[in-house]
């Protein structure tokens, strides 16, 4: 049933409601609705001003509104006078189809309609920075190889505990939280839900996250690579795919029993293909998963202070291997290595599925399986494609795809490439110290 947001107020003792949506640069844009004024808003949307965000539109459209979507309400468990929920961006009755939330909801749609429902689960790692954003927020944080580092996690225990806390009264399932695998860094785990749910949760869990760091006089990014030598914020997804979706769900698609599976990693005849479609697209999806000048600091950097960057740069997949792109660690899915922390949570789950969708459409094969470790042996192999190696040429590779730019649709398409070429012309026009520093005296 639908959530009747005034009555859900009335219960919960809320007062106020963020109407929330997500812009195509992934920047999280609200209205702070009163209580009062909210079942109005329930119905027609909150006004706002399509380009004064990160959307390809003008000073003269008209307002675009924010209709909230009852079913991803959520109160929130640091300030429950106030709840958050996702909002479907409307202009004069029609969906904007260039908003990452529609995009989302309309591959999800695709999918459904010929039996198929997308199920993911993220990764999302963020570091706990000073203020300023300039260094790690611990200064006893410096061992070489500070993965699962238990004294280093619990200096950082209330930020972690208050977190995973709101996430189990939250009722998402966490499972584990720990230190990742660069000084200062951290990764915290939920249970997979369907595309959009995880989408709602991601985009939450960063606002979340940042919200209870700042409360504790820290500062969390989930920037790819915030800091020079260390390993980068990844966003890995773990995908498979259901017959029904929710707890409806009993068939695992991507299991396959007696569809012929790929060998003894477990996925039968459509995992295959959905995957094949992955590793089709992969160059041109980094557009997507990896979206920021920053990210190709991550996907092509040199080996870190531990030993590794845990980042691919070559598309390849294998069994139970975090050295590839794709890994596929157990029966009826895998996990693609490739998204970081500045991926837009609505657009990586749009991309997945257009990807997927285009594989299993033309019977897509993923290729040969390699098991080699990709960072000692990765130049032995000399027929698989390499990723991007900046936004500009990731955008190349978009623009050129044409099957996943159609899938991802041409008016989202059109708008993203137009903004993100913007975006990389304002990066190639500063002038830089490097600049100064190395060709002053050419």
């Amino acid at each position: 049933m639908t959530v009747d947001l005034a009555a859900f107020a009335k219960e919960k003792g809320v007062k106020y409601f963020m109407i929330s949506f997500t812009d195509l640069f992934g920047g999280q844009r609200a209205k702070l609705v009163p209580a009062q004024a909210i079942a109005g808003m329930q119905e027609d949307g909150a006004g706002f001003a399509g380009f004064a965000t990160w959307l390809d539109m003008t000073p003269a459209h008209p307002d675009m509104l924010a209709v909230p979507d009852p079913s991803s309400v959520i109160q929130l468990p640091w300030k429950p006078e106030v709840a958050w929920v996702a909002g479907n961006c409307v202009m004069e009755g029609q969906d904007v189809a260039q908003a990452p939330r529609n995009v989302l909801r309309r591959l999800i749609d695709e999918a459904a309609a010929e039996g198929m429902h997308v199920k993911t689960g993220i990764e999302a790692e963020f570091f706990l920075l000073t203020p300023e954003g300039t260094e790690i927020s611990d200064p006893f944080d410096t061992a070489v190889k500070p993965c699962y580092d238990q004294q280093a996690v619990m200096r950082r225990y209330e930020v972690v505990r208050e977190i995973c806390d709101y996430m189990l009264d939250l009722g998402w399932g966490p499972y584990q939280n720990d230190h990742e695998d660069a000084n200062g860094q951290f990764e915290m785990n939920w249970e997979f839900d369907d595309a959009l749910q995880t989408a709602d949760k991601h985009s939450f869990f960063k606002f979340m996250t940042k919200s209870v760091a700042e409360k504790h006089g820290f500062r969390a990014t989930f920037m790819p690579k915030p800091i020079e030598g260390l390993t980068g914020n990844g966003c890995h997804a773990h995908i498979s795919v259901w017959d029904a979706p929710g707890s409806d769900s009993r068939v695992n698609i991507f299991a396959g029993e007696g569809e012929g599976q790929t060998g003894e990693v477990g996925l039968g005849e459509r995992g295959k293909h959905f995957l094949g479609g992955i590793m089709k697209h992969a160059s041109a999806l980094a557009a997507i998963t990896n979206p920021t000048v920053n990210s190709y600091k991550r996907i092509n950097a040199p080996r870190t202070i531990s030993g590794a960057t845990w980042a691919p740069n070559t598309v390849t997949w294998t069994g139970n291997n975090r050295t590839h792109m794709v890994r596929v660690p157990g029966p009826g899915r895998f996990e693609l290595r490739l998204p970081d922390g500045a991926t837009n949570p609505y657009l990586l789950q749009a991309v997945i599925i257009a990807a997927g969708l285009s594989g299993i459409r033309s019977k897509a094969d993923p290729g040969q399986r390699h098991d080699i470790d990709m960072y000692a042996e990765g130049q032995s192999i000399t027929d698989a494609p390499k990723l991007p190696l900046n936004m500009l040429d990731a955008l190349r590779q978009y623009d050129q795809d044409s099957e996943l730019k159609a899938m991802m649709g041409e008016e989202f398409s059109n708008a993203y490439l137009k903004m993100k070429h913007q975006e990389w012309n304002s990066f190639v026009s500063h002038f830089s110290n490097w600049e100064c520093e190395n060709t002053l005296d050419i």
